[in-house]
């Protein structure tokens, strides 16, 4: 498979359209699957779940409508936009355990800097607790989200993906209610501390990815 790194900002309906192209011609055997990295001007894009009241300031950055699963997230320099072409007619046709797969990919990404990330029930994307910070109003430990998930798939090959936030600007996530949940925060690695350059995420989701994913093989290969 093939793993790109693009330079720069990303023009967003440049980066669908070229995943839209990867993905039909992955489904037709003519290439191959492919990671490709990327950071993107800031924006907001509304998933296939958005609700327009989740979108708090409309007129401040550009917002697309993609139909990726999912509801309003940003993005924005500073954070990491992976998208994964992968060919799940060869991975096993299972969507539940693909995003399964994604999740457990931050997860070990993040345990390379010995930090833990979090799944919970009913929130999408990976967590972070936060002991340090006021619990919630019922006493509940507020939890900020640090990687967001969503994914199309078309003929069995998956295009969209995660992004990771290593240095956004995080009140550029105020103009919306990520992913449509309130009263939990947003954090990147620089936030919590941790002196991460982008160069150093990158090396450590390639890690993640063949401990994860491992080679692609025919038949069922997802598994946890």
């Amino acid at each position: 498979m093939e793993w790109l790194i693009s330079p720069g900002l990303t023009d967003y309906e440049t980066a669908v359209s070229t995943m839209e192209a990867r993905a039909e011609a992955i489904a037709r055997g003519e290439a191959e699957e492919l990671v490709w990295l990327v950071e993107h001007p800031p924006l907001y894009t509304a998933g296939t779940s958005a609700d327009s009241k989740d979108l708090l300031a409309a007129d401040r950055f550009p917002v697309y409508e993609t139909k990726r699963g999912g509801q309003y997230t940003y993005h924005g320099p500073g954070q990491r936009v992976v998208y994964v072409m992968l060919d799940l007619n060869r991975r096993g046709r299972d969507v539940r355990c693909f995003v399964r797969q994604l999740e457990r990919w931050v997860i070990e990404t993040l345990d390379q800097f010995n930090l833990r990330g979090e799944i919970r029930q009913g929130r999408v994307g990976v967590w972070i607790s936060r002991p340090d910070k006021p619990a919630l109003p019922d006493g509940t430990m507020r939890e900020d989200k640090i990687a967001a998930i969503g994914i199309r798939l078309r003929r069995w090959v998956s295009f969209h993906g995660i992004s990771i936030n290593v240095e956004p600007e995080l009140e550029h996530f105020g103009g919306i209610v990520p992913c449509g949940i309130s009263g939990h925060g947003v954090t990147s690695l620089v936030d919590l501390g941790l002196p991460v350059t982008m160069d150093d995420l990158d090396v450590a989701l390639r890690k993640s990815f063949d401990a994860v994913f491992g080679e692609a093989a025919d038949g069922p290969v997802c598994a946890g």
